[in-house]
């Protein structure tokens, strides 16, 4: 059986894993993108995690939100995503000024 504290515990090295992707690498769009939805899993564990143990059903109700509110969030960006390429060309986060005001 596993333990609570590796729950969080694997928890942690994702959200970890996440903001070092986003740290890391600030040039490719792509990869801040999955450093995000990795920040979210991490996130879903802990909810996952907490319902688990503690007998209650609501936690599995929010990681079902965050998925739909995740899914949504990455169509969108990818789509985003393909509108500047075909408009500029490439997708590196320093070269696209398209969107300054």
């Amino acid at each position: 059986m596993i333990s609570l504290s590796q729950f969080l515990i694997f928890a942690a090295l994702l959200f970890g894993i996440g903001i070092a992707g986003i740290v890391v690498n600030r040039k490719n769009i792509i990869v801040m993108m999955m450093s995000i939805e990795l920040m979210l899993l991490a996130v879903n564990t802990n909810f996952i995690a907490f319902s688990h143990f503690l007998n209650n059903t609501v936690g599995e109700v929010f990681v079902f939100f965050i998925l739909t509110v995740a899914a949504a969030e990455a169509a969108i960006g990818l789509a985003i995503m393909v509108v500047l390429f075909r408009k500029s060309g490439t997708i590196e986060v320093e070269k696209l000024d398209v969107l300054k005001g």
